[in-house]
């Protein structure tokens, strides 16, 4: 009776406890329901992050010269992954790092819930590690820039960091307008924070805004090789060339010589960053002569046919004496532009108001920026004195005692090749076109005809194409050291365009210091300039002239 009375008890509160847990269940599914859902979600149920890419940059044809691919990037929770010691070994291994090193970084780290592993890696090798399913060690999909014309155009696009936010050139510029907005997503992870599946978007991705450069691909090429070929053979510290269309003002080709591959910088050296086209400033010389000319011309007291004296070959200014490298006789303004005449145009430019100089240096832009918004451009140095002395006045129209960089000199001699209108430069595909008419026609034809010469019957002969006709004039500046100018130190420069009857394009050629017995203008850069020029007529399918 006994045993049957406790058997009793025994299923009484069995069921007892079974009412108790039911109607718990269903209190709990009634009245806590959404409280218990919310708690299980936030430990299940997660807002990821969708990577958005950057824009690509293009060339004008349309060719890639930056993109975004998919990468994976490695991280961990340092306190899950230390218990993991049985591999600890094997990932050390395959992330190429000391296992005493790595166990330290994860050691220091251990309070921490995110670090790092390694930061875009190829996804192939990235899932061989997560294929592991080592405990603490997780994964996210980022993008990584890449560069398909590598050091080419380095100095133009520049190179973003690992965090894909511009760094040079033009993807610092317009990093802004290339930078995409990441999106949301619900997903559902497992205790190991893996994404088991996506529930629901959030927020869509907006990948970035492509931009199309002036830049053409099939030029930049051509110059690039042809400069870094001339560096090395003159055995120069560095070199520019800049290549703009005369009708749109478009920059066509910007290189420069040293340069760097932005696809591998561990071992990148700052001066290889630095675009010199842009950012270096120096005497421009005689490449400048043309311009006081112009003055002169504007002046009506001279023509092309009007004559200079030149004799004995070295003219006195107060205590200086300025040479030419012989006795030229008597020059006509032409003669002085292809003999490149010192005498000539120090005596043309102390018979100028020093101010109308100044004027037209500061009118085709000297001493002013180019405005083509990329990061750390120069706008050089143009002084303007209440007082000239003489001597300043001479050194000033022969291209001394101010600084331009290669691009300025380019966009001046535009000026020219366009027939007086000086038209805002661009690195960008527009339509948008800003003019302002600097020179009369009539100057700029005369002009021409005078810087052909200087190819035909001067010091840059070496800049002559087969079959097209070239003006341009040469430059040789000794360089500024801790004493002064000196004698051993130069920069070789030819400015020009073609062809001459109605330009098409301009150029400037400049070596930095050239080593050898030629070191001028005429006998370094002239050379490149043919050889450049040549082949880019041709690949711009521009017809051969009557010559």
């Amino acid at each position: 009776m006994f045993v049957i009375e406790r058997v009793h008890i025994v299923i009484a509160a069995f069921l007892l406890l079974t009412l108790t847990m039911s109607g718990r269940v269903v209190f709990l599914h009634l009245y806590e329901k959404d409280f218990l859902q919310g708690q299980g979600d936030a430990r299940t149920v997660r807002i990821d992050k969708i990577p958005a890419h950057r824009g690509m940059i293009l060339d004008s044809q349309g060719k890639a010269l930056a993109i975004s691919t998919p990468v994976i990037s490695l991280w961990a929770k340092p306190s899950e992954l230390l218990e993991a010691t049985d591999s600890l070994q094997i990932l050390a291994s395959m992330l190429d790092v000391e296992q005493v090193d790595f166990e330290e970084k994860l050691n220091k780290n251990r309070d921490k819930n995110f670090v790092y592993l390694r930061r875009h890696m190829p996804p192939s090798k990235a899932r061989q590690i997560l294929d592991l399913k080592i405990k603490g060690v997780y994964s996210e999909r980022e993008y990584k820039r890449f560069y398909p014309a590598g050091e080419v155009a380095a100095h133009i696009v520049g190179f973003t960091n690992v965090d894909d936010k511009g760094q040079e050139g033009i993807e610092l510029s317009y990093d802004t307008w290339l930078q995409g907005s990441p999106g949301k997503k619900k997903v559902l992870k497992n205790l190991y924070g893996e994404i088991i599946r996506d529930l629901e978007p959030v927020k869509d991705a907006m990948p970035g805004n492509n931009l199309e450069l002036s830049i053409d691909l099939r030029l930049q090429y051509l110059a690039y090789r042809e400069l870094k070929n001339a560096v090395s053979l003159h055995q120069a510290e560095s070199g520019s060339v800049v290549i703009i269309d005369v009708e749109s003002g478009a920059i066509l080709a910007l290189v420069n010589q040293p340069s760097y591959n932005p696809n591998n910088r561990q071992s990148l050296e700052l001066a290889s960053v630095r675009n010199r086209a842009v950012t270096d400033v120096f005497e421009p010389g005689s490449t400048v002569k043309p311009f006081t000319i112009a003055v002169a011309l504007n002046s009506n007291r001279y023509s092309m046919n009007s004559t200079i004296d030149t004799n004995p070959g070295f003219v006195k200014v107060g205590s200086k004496t300025v040479p030419d490298p012989r006795n030229y006789g008597v020059l006509d303004l032409t003669g002085i532009i292809a003999k490149s005449s010192q005498v000539g145009i120090t005596k043309l430019a102390l018979s100028l108001d020093a101010v109308d100089v100044w004027t037209m240096f500061s009118d085709v832009g000297f001493g002013r920026s180019t405005e083509i918004g990329f990061p750390g451009e120069r706008s050089g140095y143009l002084p303007n004195r209440r007082r000239w002395k003489d001597i300043e006045r001479v050194t000033f129209a022969y291209g001394y005692g101010f600084q331009v960089t290669p691009l300025q000199l380019a966009a001046a001699y535009q000026v020219i090749a366009s027939g007086g209108v000086k038209r805002r430069l661009s690195l960008i595909q527009t339509e948008f076109k800003e003019e302002e008419r600097i020179l009369s026609r009539e100057v700029s034809r005369d002009l021409i005809t005078m810087l052909a010469s200087v190819v035909t019957n001067g010091t840059g002969s070496r800049a002559a194409i087969e079959s097209f006709t070239v003006a341009g004039k040469t430059g040789t500046v000794r360089k500024v050291g801790k004493t002064g100018y000196l004698d051993t130190s130069h920069l070789a420069f030819f400015a020009g365009m073609t062809p001459v009857k109605k330009p098409k394009l301009v150029a400037v050629v400049m070596i930095n210091d050239p080593k050898g017995e030629e070191y001028g203008g005429g006998a370094i850069a002239a050379p490149l300039f043919s050889k450049i020029m040549s082949e880019a007529l041709r690949l711009m399918n521009i017809p051969p002239e009557a010559v």
